[in-house]
């Protein structure tokens, strides 16, 4: 069976774990999006794995890899993580395999994105400084874009570098009077990435397919979350790709009627990174209790998320695009203590009620959340192994948020470990 996995909220909602554990069942897994923005996190038996570019089912042996041609690639990320994983005795040599139509991040994407960002002031997106919104954008303007089947021919690689870099040279200048950049010194970087790339860059569309006709099970990973899709999420507030379900297809070459099964992944409650609306945010001890509790510090960054109540109207809205047939419920340990929890079942814009996500963020803005309160439970749940080893508000709970979706709940998440998962 073919399934793919992807986030329902804006990102962070546990994607890494639950792709751990469904890899098990599965020959290969796909990282159809993003760039090193992304992290994912798996523990294992007290061992943490922080992963930006490389499939979280890289974690276990005999699993085929691939990054596919909408991926930006960030060498230096992705060769350090490949160096970290073999440190712990797990390696990729034979196992990873990179879209040759994949682009590539360099210095001066990272440089712009610093450049940008800091010109804006308060009104800054709230970018990771990854360099991906500038690389994306390069790939739409075709000129000056890199992609990594452009390591195979340095010659021709190193007339190209000194085209673009003059180019950008000319916008730092202009726009923000910053110092200029070397050619050769990105070029440099360039020949010691293909030394150690170039045996896994490969054409990923046809590899897939020949996969596929030959009955393998594969594994699509989604990056980020559906609210954070560059068409579908709360623009401009939102990544540079399409990270919601309906960018499988588009990031990988593979129609959707392919995959037997989209799951989606969400957190018992809602975070956020960066600026950008947050109707539910609770920026209150209700927050920091969450944030605290839940460690809601990125993967990537480090930068403490925003807290809030879950969002039903957020997640159907995710569920509806992305034709979500089952969800996977995260972080449900971290909500233990709470007297009282709220879900946000609708809400209220210019005095009528809606149930249907606006979008748009303007709109968005004169949402207010229309809360539905349960009563929380003290118990701990690391020990649950089952449903109804639940506390009993718990079960109430996530019955509630299954009615207000109106898809089932079949995972359920009660602490970071791959044992500490609940199957329904």
């Amino acid at each position: 069976m073919n399934s793919c996995i992807v986030g329902l909220q804006w990102g962070d909602e546990g994607k890494g774990k639950v792709i751990d554990i469904l890899a098990e069942h599965s020959d290969i897994v796909v990282r159809y999006n993003g760039g090193a923005n992304a992290g994912h996190t798996v523990v294992i038996d007290g061992n943490k794995f922080a992963l930006h570019l490389l499939p979280s089912g890289s974690i276990r042996p005999n699993i085929v890899c691939v990054i596919t041609n909408a991926v930006v690639v960030d060498p230096d990320t992705l060769l350090k993580e490949i160096e970290t994983l073999a440190q712990k005795n797990i390696t990729l040599t034979k196992r990873l395999l990179i879209s040759e139509n994949a682009h590539v991040v360099l210095d001066y994407h990272k440089k712009e994105d610093q450049l940008r960002e800091e010109s804006l002031g308060k009104d800054k997106i709230g970018t990771t400084i990854r360099g991906i919104g500038p690389c994306y954008a390069d790939k739409v303007g075709r000129s000056y874009a890199v992609r990594m089947a452009d390591l195979r021919d340095l010659k021709k690689l190193k007339a190209r570098l000194q085209t673009i870099v003059e180019y950008k040279n000319k916008i730092f200048a202009a726009l923000y009077n910053a110092e200029p950049i070397s050619a050769d010194e990105i070029f440099d970087k360039c020949k010691s990435y293909a030394d150690k790339l170039l045996p896994f860059i490969t054409d990923t569309t046809e590899f897939l397919h020949k996969s596929i006709a030959n009955g393998k099970s594969i594994l699509f990973e989604g990056a980020q979350g559906t609210m954070l899709d560059i068409d579908h999420g709360t623009f401009p507030y939102v990544t540079s790709s399409n990270s919601s379900a309906l960018g499988m297809s588009i990031g990988c070459g593979v129609p959707a009627k392919m995959v037997d099964k989209f799951i989606g992944v969400v957190k018992a409650y809602t975070t956020r990174v960066g600026a950008g609306p947050f109707p539910t945010e609770q920026d209150n001890e209700v927050g920091q209790y969450i944030r605290d509790k839940g460690h809601e510090y990125g993967t990537t960054t480090g930068r403490p998320r925003r807290c809030g109540w879950f969002d039903a109207v957020a997640v159907s809205y995710a569920v509806t695009i992305g034709a979500i047939d089952s969800v996977a419920l995260m972080h449900l340990d971290t909500l233990t203590g709470l007297k009282k929890i709220n879900i946000c079942r609708a809400y209220k814009i210019n005095g009528k009620e809606t149930t249907f996500f606006p979008a748009n963020i303007d709109r968005l803005a004169q949402a207010s959340p229309v809360y539905e309160t349960v009563p929380g439970w003290d118990d701990a749940l690391a020990e649950a192994n089952d449903f109804n080893d639940l506390p009993a508000n718990a079960q109430s709970f996530i019955r509630l948020i299954e009615e207000m979706i109106k898809v089932p709940i079949t995972i359920i998440g009660v602490g970071p470990e791959r044992k500490q998962t609940i199957f329904r």
